[in-house]
């Protein structure tokens, strides 16, 4: 028994440390694949493309930024990872007899595309929430959103921002406008159903909402 015990507690010593290490790697390295590319890979029954450029955040456009920001998570700058207020909301709504949705921030987004693979469990939550908290600790603000819009499924095999701009509109991450980001981020929730271009009257209706939102979040300001 004490050598099971033993097993146990080096076992978790030896995760914590290649864990904090593998985040520390993608503190610096830029992430060319991630687990939900490598999982729709191996389902796909016909050939399957990725498409995939990776793009430093200063050549992504700061409308789609804050079009992402505003869509998917406004309290990203001020929270550390875990949006209390959300996650609240959402259980008031549950309680209510409203069907029970997603929470997560953009920070717990980036965590599972990147460390996790995409089936809901709460044994991937529970890491979700441990690598969530490694990325915030290691990570900065800018770092995290960087690695989001790089890797954050954009469409079939279309990942990241370089890749949806060219692919969805024919131009570069850096060069959409507010009609295109506002596009790209209105169908994040479900990027495969979706069409950013053409845009479906649902989806349009997310663009004008998600531009309302952005006039009223102001300038975009990230500390490194």
């Amino acid at each position: 028994m004490k050598k099971y015990f033993q097993f146990i507690f080096r076992s978790c010593i030896a995760f914590i440390l290649l864990s904090i290490l593998w985040v520390l790697f993608y503190k610096y390295i830029n992430v060319s694949v991630t687990p939900l590319m490598v999982v729709r890979k191996l389902q796909s029954k016909n050939e399957y493309s990725i498409k995939h450029q990776w793009v430093p955040l200063s050549k992504i456009s700061r409308t789609l930024q804050l079009a992402v920001i505003c869509s998917e998570d406004q309290r990203f700058i001020k929270h550390h990872g875990f949006d209390k207020k959300a996650i609240e909301k959402v259980i008031a709504e549950h309680q209510s007899g409203k069907r029970l949705r997603g929470a997560s921030t953009i920070s717990q987004q980036t965590a599972k595309n990147v460390f996790l693979w995409p089936q809901r469990s709460w044994v991937r939550k529970g890491l979700e929430t441990y690598f969530t908290f490694l990325i915030e600790t290691f990570w900065s603000k800018q770092r995290i959103l960087e690695v989001y819009l790089n890797s954050i499924e954009m469409g079939d095999g279309v990942y990241g921002a370089e890749a949806a701009a060219r692919f969805w509109f024919n131009t570069s991450a850096s060069a959409l406008h507010k009609d295109q980001a506002t596009a790209i981020a209105a169908i994040l929730p479900n990027p495969i159903k979706f069409l950013a271009n053409p845009p479906s009257a649902y989806i349009q209706k997310r663009k004008e909402w998600i531009k309302a939102q952005m006039r009223n979040y102001g300038t975009l300001i990230l500390e490194e």
